[in-house]
């Protein structure tokens, strides 16, 4: 059974995957136009051209393609282009290219936890670790000063509210509740 091929750009991709979408645009049909993406960020990018399936358009990019895109949070724009080098932007966004679990070895690590995830566990190791009555020492003339405690902690709530809204949201796309009370009165 093949998977429905959705009309819309995807928020979530994987490399190494096939990606597939299609895109109608009435006002500037695939048989008169080029559609073309690029998608950035901080670490790079990569663009997409799609093909013309009727007057629709076509976007299907190779897993072996895919396998090359790094894993991140991009930005993207996707415009027409035709006649004597017209150009008309048809939409932007944000998607996420998750990584690629079947690159490598199997045996090689993965940290795919996201930043609130790594620090909270950072945060509440390093507080499980250290001495409170300690905040600064020197040894040989050199100085070391320590976060006080009290800021930790603060930095420590931020980052339990940060991956509290990642598991409700997950639970959310995945059909669930979030986990969240809501209460009102009548």
């Amino acid at each position: 059974m093949a998977a429905d091929i959705p009309t819309t750009e995807p928020a979530e991709l994987r490399a190494g995957d096939t990606w597939k979408w299609m895109r109608t645009l009435p006002d500037w049909p695939a048989s008169s136009w080029t559609l073309k993406y690029r998608f950035k960020n901080a670490a790079g990018g990569f663009e997409i051209t799609a093909t013309a399936d009727s007057d629709n358009y076509s976007i299907e990019v190779p897993a072996a393609t895919t396998a090359d895109y790094a894993a991140g949070d991009y930005a993207w724009i996707a415009w027409v282009e035709g006649g004597s080098s017209e150009k008309y932007t048809v939409g932007v966004g944000n998607a996420k290219v998750l990584p690629d679990y079947r690159a490598g070895l199997a045996t090689v690590a993965l940290d795919d936890r996201s930043h609130a995830r790594k620090m909270l566990e950072a945060i509440e190791a390093w507080l499980e670790s250290r001495n409170p009555a300690v905040a600064m020492y020197e040894i040989a003339g050199r100085r070391m000063s320590y976060i006080p405690i009290a800021e930790l902690i603060k930095l420590r709530n931020r980052y339990q509210a940060e991956v509290a809204n990642e598991d409700a949201l997950e639970k959310l796309s995945e059909g669930l509740g979030s986990g969240r009370t809501i209460q009102f009165r009548l």
